[in-house]
């Protein structure tokens, strides 16, 4: 089964984000081993860079709003392409004043959702959302619509 982690600076704090994310999760766990690394916040984007860099295995996806717009079904050709390989996967969130330049120079893909900001704890929830619609285009399913 593929590993798909998630590196993440900072923790959820709210309930409904934390449930919504264990939801994902649940559906998640038939598809790939999934595993969310929390880092502590430092002073500075430059601070935090070390720490991600050392947790981020595989194929890295730096999630920056200057990197690359994918559709779904997109995201999901990329995700099946790298799982066919049997390549890990990292995806990575920084903190609400983003990813140091090391972070995203260091990944294989630089990855937007949108130009548009979100809170780094509800892209979490977006994430996973993404990540388990990928999955279940490539099985076929009726989720995508």
């Amino acid at each position: 089964m593929v590993k798909v982690n998630i590196v993440c600076v900072g923790k959820i704090k709210e309930d409904y984000l934390r449930n919504a994310c264990a939801e994902y999760i649940k559906r998640l766990s038939r598809f790939c081993k999934l595993e969310i690394k929390e880092l502590a916040e430092g002073r500075s984007i430059k601070e935090e860079a070390p720490s991600i860099l050392n947790s981020a295995k595989g194929y890295k996806i730096a999630l920056c709003v200057e990197g690359e717009t994918l559709s779904s079904p997109q995201l999901a050709e990329r995700v099946k392409k790298l799982t066919d390989r049997g390549e890990e996967i990292t995806f990575i969130i920084g903190s609400s004043c983003g990813l140091d330049d090391a972070v995203k120079n260091a990944a294989d893909l630089r990855l937007s959702f949108s130009q548009m900001t979100f809170p780094h704890q509800l892209m979490r929830v977006i994430l996973l959302e993404q990540i388990y619609r990928a999955f279940m285009i490539n099985a076929g399913s009726e989720y995508h619509k």
